[in-house]
């Protein structure tokens, strides 16, 4: 059984309960990872306050860096071995699986750089008096991270966070841990002084709620449904804590009659079938402007109709969903779309002699989507694309912008004076034209509005949320 990682050990959870692991790939038990609880999480987060007093307190910026340059570079040394842990865990095909374990090992290189780049500000005051702002870390931060991107995720999240010199406690989500945990040794081992980074795992309703919860954290991250963001949101705020929330989206990508289709149709494709579907950016509404919506669908069914699901190992287009109780939610919404009658424009294939018990999910397409039907509105987490047709420019801006959600956007159009006009009008923290995702870009600030949440990660931006401002005035006369 996996152990939870506090004060720099592995320790198993004070109630000596576990929770079983199945595999997405079989649906069979592959492990057990430990339950930890209120009691667990009240350790970590006193290993980090420890931390924070500590040697991790008082090293340098410059020292901090070299500290996570250097976890960057053990991650790439056991890249194969992280690689087949997230693809086990999540049942991502490997080749993914790698690419995120590189974003992972990116992510520590990007912020290890920018350690000793955070530089305060003078600010002109009266005469006798100088004013200095600086920057410094909040404290404690908790962090809940989801089971898509496990690695990927923890990078996001941690990485700015110690960058500033905060201490952590991580929890992830139970569904994919082990990944965090075998981080957590190996950055132990590139020089990560004892209870920077505390790992507790278990259930949310248990041990994510004791740690949004605990009056010992500064900063909260949470990034999974608005339903739990407003959970989260709740919790700390009996504490006064602040939150950097990232919760989904319903996002859109906008063809114009003049769209160079060569390069769109692959990004769009690519964008809804990443990852099995389960991912916040996911590109999941297809807006094609009306009289080019047969010619665009035609080109994006037959890609459907290409996209293969398969086993893991067999580098597939799309692997298995990577938890049953996902799994059955998006059979559930493609049924109730086609028993709505929604047309059924193409489906991707399942390779012959899948396991039985495995979460394979055929990927489709429907369209024409009604503008207020559920699959135009709710958030599916699968490999589900809704195509909806609009006639003009202003009639885009307020489809693309007619959900709850924000998160990212795109345009696909040749016309550079309506690439600047769509990228204003569109409501989200990221806008693309002619392009999506951007490779992932740890350098792109990213982050949502409305019920796509708040706050902004990676970047240098994500510096300033990990950390608080302090006015120092002095009065010399």
């Amino acid at each position: 059984m996996s152990s939870l990682f506090i004060d720099g050990q592995q320790c198993p959870a004070s109630g000596g309960q576990s929770i079983v692991v199945h595999s997405p790939v079989t649906g069979e038990v592959i492990g057990e990872i430990a339950r930890g609880q209120a009691q667990d999480i009240d350790l970590a987060v006193n290993a980090a306050r420890r931390a924070l007093n500590g040697r991790w307190g008082q090293q340098s910026a410059t020292d901090r860096g070299r500290v996570l340059v250097r976890i960057g570079e053990a991650v790439l040394r056991h890249i194969d071995e992280l690689a087949d842990i997230e693809a086990r865990d999540t049942g991502k095909p490997l080749t993914l699986a790698r690419k995120d374990i590189e974003a992972l090992a990116r992510y520590f290189e990007f912020y290890g750089g920018a350690c000793d780049k955070v530089h305060g500000e003078v600010i002109p005051y009266l005469p006798g008096y100088s004013v200095n702002v600086v920057r410094e870390p909040c404290g404690v931060v908790g962090h809940i991270i989801p089971w898509n991107y496990p690695a990927q995720m923890l990078g996001r999240t941690l990485a700015p966070a110690l960058a500033m010199g905060n201490t952590s406690v991580l929890k992830p989500a139970e569904e994919a841990c082990l990944t965090s945990l075998r981080f957590a040794q190996i950055a132990t081992e590139a020089g990560l002084p004892a209870g920077v980074l505390n790992i507790v795992t278990g259930f949310g309703r248990e041990a994510g709620a004791a740690l949004a919860a605990h009056p010992g954290i500064n900063l909260m991250t949470f990034t999974g449904s608005p339903a739990v963001g407003v959970a989260i949101q709740t919790a700390t705020a009996a504490n006064h804590v602040k939150c950097v929330l990232e919760l989904g989206g319903k996002s859109p990508q906008v063809v114009f009659a003049d769209a160079d289709l060569d390069k769109a149709v692959p990004v769009i494709v690519g964008a809804i079938i990443q990852n099995a579907g389960q991912t916040c950016s996911a590109g999941s509404r297809l807006l094609i402007q009306r009289e080019v919506f047969d010619q665009v669908i035609e080109r994006v069914a037959a890609r459907f109709r290409e996209i293969r699901v398969g086993l893991p190992s067999s580098a597939p287009d799309c692997g298995p969903i990577i938890t049953q109780a996902q799994f059955l939610r998006v059979n559930q919404f493609i049924q109730e779309c086609k028993d709505s009658g929604l047309p059924v424009l193409a489906e991707g294939i399942l390779d012959d002699n899948l396991p039985a018990g495995g979460y394979y999910v055929r990927p489709t397409l429907f369209g024409p989507v009604p503008r207020t039907h559920k699959l135009a509105q709710e958030e599916v987490f699968g490999p589900v694309l809704a195509a909806l047709p609009f006639d003009d420019e202003d009639d885009a801006v307020a489809l693309a912008n007619g959900t709850d959600y924000g998160l990212v956007c795109a345009v696909w159009t040749e016309n550079g004076a309506r690439q600047h006009r769509l990228a204003k009008r569109l409501e989200g923290g990221q806008v693309f034209i002619n392009c999506y995702g951007a490779g992932g870009g740890v350098e792109l600030p990213f982050g949502g509005v409305r019920k796509s949440g708040h706050g902004r990660e990676k970047g240098l931006l994500a510096l300033e949320e990990f950390s608080i401002t302090k006015t120092i005035v002095f009065h010399h006369g």
